[in-house]
């Protein structure tokens, strides 16, 4: 600032406005005239003094260079790294019905809630059987009757009071009553419905009185505990799989983390997609995976390795290349502080996780590299560090609330 004051200072003496006005003012005729250009003088000069001043004020700013932007930084390193499958997968229930009737009847009884836990076998709706019921009985007494008939005819055949045939005729006539009962029997059964398997109900479609034709939805029953989830890999990927391999589920609205098994990879790849199908089985004992649900899921494969990682905000991520910004010395301030630049790199991004990106090619081991800020800087731009906030770079970030 002492060295602007004194240009200024020396421009000052130079300018002649000052012997212009000693001569004005010595010559009394023109005291009107000298007051005015005074006063236009001074108002000029003001105003070219202060010109002045904002152009030094401007050459001195843009000799000393514009100031540092500030940024975040960090200093890559290798990581180790598992690698992964991940995919998008829905759930699918174990086994999932619409339960419906088999014959035509009046709901007569309803015996569940919609919504609750049902047993295998337990009755859920009695559909109206009394005409059913009574041909069973009709049935059930033809049976007996036959039945006496065949002894008492076989026991008078074994002292030859009636003759062979007659023995044959009454034991194939009971064994007819017999297999009448059975179907009666199945019938009125079929009227009576009953949960094939244990597991979660749906909305209630019927109601008391009314009348159901066959194949009508009576109620959704699925099984929820364990539960099916199921993905699509790229051919290439198939190798990385096997039975048994853990795999980890999660959703953005989960609460935790879920882990389950590979328990089927199907042996033939879609024609169209080439991917292939991969079933997954996972414990659902508090019932928050639901069928029809989308999730993402990740597969541990094959050995770790190790390579250079970055957050994954310090990469700028574009269609021409994906570039990071490396701080690189360039000597000293007069005040010995090292001057900062931010060079502009092109990089070879691989496989990411969590909040991190591998880095294959354009860095190396010990690189500076420019977190956060981008937006501020361009190639060849000074820079000052700053890592009170920092972009999350955690290989395994929480879901939720943490829970897992």
């Amino acid at each position: 600032m002492n060295n602007l004051m004194n240009k200024f200072i020396n421009k000052l003496k130079n300018y002649p406005m000052s012997k212009y006005i000693n001569k004005l003012m010595s010559d009394p005729k023109n005291k009107p005239m000298k007051m005015m250009l005074i006063s236009l003088g001074i108002l000029f000069s003001a105003i070219f003094l202060w010109k002045m001043f904002q152009t030094l004020l401007m050459d001195h700013f843009l000799a000393s260079g514009p100031p540092p932007v500030t940024v975040s930084a960090i200093t890559i390193d290798y990581q180790p790294w598992q690698p992964h499958v991940k995919a998008v997968a829905s759930l699918r229930a174990v086994q999932g019905v619409n339960v419906t009737t088999s014959l035509a009847g009046l709901v007569q009884s309803i015996y569940f809630t919609p919504g609750s836990i049902v047993k295998q076998g337990q009755l859920l709706v009695q559909l109206n059987a009394d005409a059913e019921i009574g041909q069973l009985k009709a049935l059930q007494a033809s049976k007996m009757l036959a039945k006496i008939t065949y002894h008492r005819d076989l026991a008078q055949y074994h002292v030859e009071a009636v003759s062979k045939q007659t023995v044959d005729n009454d034991k194939y006539n009971f064994q007819n009553f017999a297999g009448q009962v059975m179907q009666q029997a199945a019938t009125v059964e079929k009227k009576s419905i009953r949960a094939p398997f244990t597991g979660r109900l749906g909305i209630r479609n019927v109601n008391l009185g009314q009348y159901v034709n066959v194949g009508d939805s009576i109620v959704t029953l699925q099984a929820l505990d364990p539960i099916y989830v199921d993905f699509y890999v790229p051919q290439q990927q198939l190798s990385e799989l096997k039975t048994g391999q853990i795999v980890t589920l999660t959703n953005s609205h989960l609460k935790r983390i879920y882990h389950g098994k590979i328990t089927t990879i199907n042996p033939v790849i879609d024609e169209n997609t080439r991917n292939v199908e991969v079933e997954a089985t996972f414990s659902n004992h508090q019932y928050e995976l639901t069928p029809g649900m989308f999730a993402e899921v990740e597969v541990n494969s094959g050995s770790k390795l190790s390579y250079l990682t970055l957050p994954q905000a310090a990469v700028a991520f574009n269609s021409y290349g994906d570039i990071v910004y490396v701080i690189k010395k360039e000597g000293k301030d007069k005040h010995g502080k090292p001057i900062l630049t931010a060079q502009q790199v092109f990089v070879t991004t691989g496989d990411t996780r969590g909040d991190q990106v591998v880095i294959l090619k354009g860095l190396k081991k010990g690189d500076m590299v420019v977190t956060s800020g981008q937006v501020k800087i361009k190639n060849g731009s000074r820079v000052a560090i700053n890592n009170s906030v920092e972009p999350d770079n955690n290989p395994h970030p929480t879901v939720g609330n943490g829970e897992e």
